[in-house]
């Protein structure tokens, strides 16, 4: 009887026990570790989110280009924007005194960093260890868009995009290019045929869906998550880039169809013309880039562009829009400052504003302000004789960067039905004899100023 009253003593000591165990694992899993983990992080080392898969991905990429010395910076607008936010926190973090993951740890697909490829002197070394690594890699290349006017080169391959993937996370790295014009550009994540869909999420991509182009960024080294990674120095400016980053490619193979079927003006006049013409556009841009007012080519220039991807050597100026939102009234005063006096002003800033200045060699610098309404966009038009206004309809569009005359300039995104507005259906076909109140196919009448307004509306003319 002792014997079995001493085996239930054991029995419910052993019982007791256990569920005395269970009872302090359940409390420190469920009550000590999320209410307390930050607490007990400092005091015992451990750092909240440091095994997710993003951290471990961006952890080994990080190794891999810095033991290869390949120079690749951050553009993940997500992160950009959060180390932005926490900018003074970021910036006084040492290399691995970050307690716990706050940017790299959000669950996602991807994180995206660029690479300016001038730099980078080791790519088929660097893709083989990447692969030894761990990294599922995938390479996107296209041709080169600037050896597009060279037909000896046209067709070279470059690479535009990496895709590097670690278990369920993946790397984008976006490669950019150097372009005329002191900017970098990247190209468009096109799939060929042979290539898995299936690798990876791509519509989720915020790089690659067409061709961008940026600003060179000034870079800073900085710590996030207790990483040492490359940054813009103005990350915000970075990121407000992005969304209106589009860039469009000069048709040199139309070009050269042009071309071939009307002879290009090379005469003394029409290379004296366009170098002055070239110029004045270049004073031009600096001068409203200045200001912080965005423009874009239009009339003439955006059809010499479009059509024969150059100035158009009988067109005698150089025109830009603006839309009237953008205006600034400091606008003429700094032209006059950049060597460039006020020739004529029609219009008011409520109505048909039109600037036009002079620049040398007479070439005329004229500066068409658009109005929008509800379906459709507008620029206006005055005779200086009678006071008669006209009014220029176009569908709506939107701005996308181009390279023109070694500049990165905005052109309309939709330039064809931009040209057919102005030029009609016969766009392709030279007019060098024009009457801008008769020949637009898209000019309308838009009543009179009245007398007594003249002084305000026609100036200098």
């Amino acid at each position: 009887m002792s014997r079995i009253n001493k085996n239930v003593v054991l029995a419910l000591l052993t019982l007791t026990s256990s569920a005395f165990l269970l009872f302090q694992l359940y409390y420190y899993k469920h009550y000590l570790s999320t209410k307390n983990g930050a607490g007990l992080s400092k005091s015992k080392g451990s750092r909240i989110g440091f095994d997710s898969t993003q951290w471990r991905a961006v952890k080994k990429f990080i190794m891999l280009t810095s033991n290869q010395n390949v120079p690749v910076f951050l553009i993940d607008p997500l992160i950009l924007e959060l180390i932005n936010k926490n900018f003074e926190q970021v910036k006084n973090t040492s290399h691995g005194s970050t307690t716990q993951c706050k940017f790299f740890c959000v669950p996602r697909d991807f994180t995206t960093f660029a690479l300016q490829y001038h730099l980078w002197k080791n790519e088929e070394g660097w893709f083989r260890i990447a692969e030894n690594m761990g990294f599922q890699c995938l390479k996107i290349e296209s041709k080169d868009p600037r050896l597009d006017g060279i037909d000896s080169l046209s067709g070279t391959e470059i690479p535009l995009h990496y895709i590097c993937k670690l278990a369920t996370h993946a790397i984008h790295l976006v490669v950019f290019h150097e372009r005329s014009g002191n900017y970098l550009w990247h190209g468009h994540l096109r799939l060929k045929e042979h290539i898995d869909r299936k690798f990876v999420p791509f519509r989720k991509l915020q790089f690659g869906r067409y061709p961008g182009a940026f600003d060179r960024p000034e870079l800073q080294q900085v710590t996030v998550d207790g990483l040492e990674v490359l940054i813009p120095k103005d990350p915000m400016h970075f990121v407000e880039e992005v969304p209106h980053s589009r860039f469009i490619e000069c048709r040199y193979k139309e070009a050269r169809a042009f071309f071939q079927q009307y002879l290009d003006d090379n005469t003394v006049e029409a290379v004296a013309f366009r170098k002055s013409a070239k110029e004045l556009l270049q004073l031009a841009a600096k001068t409203l880039n200045k200001l912080g007012v965005p423009f874009w080519l239009s009339s003439g220039t955006c059809l010499g562009w479009y059509r024969q991807c150059n100035i158009i050597p009988y067109s005698k100026d150089v025109d830009l829009g603006i839309f009237i939102q953008d205006y600034k009234s400091d606008i003429i005063l700094a032209f006059q400052d950049a060597g460039l006096p006020l020739k004529h002003k029609f219009g008011k800033v409520e109505d048909s504003l039109e600037l036009s200045f002079q620049g040398k060699d007479d070439v005329k610098l004229d500066v068409f302000f658009f109005y929008e309404e509800t379906d459709h966009m507008w620029n206006g038009g005055t005779q200086a004789k009678t006071g008669k206004k006209f009014k220029y309809l176009f569908p709506k569009f939107t701005l996308c960067w181009t390279e023109f005359v070694d500049m990165k300039v905005h052109v309309p995104c939709e330039t064809l039905e931009y040209i057919e507005a102005n030029y009609g259906k016969t766009w392709k076909i030279p007019v060098k004899t024009w009457d801008w109140k008769r020949s637009p196919p898209n000019v309308q009448p838009n009543g009179i100023w009245p007398i007594s307004e003249w002084d305000e509306v026609i100036q200098l003319y």
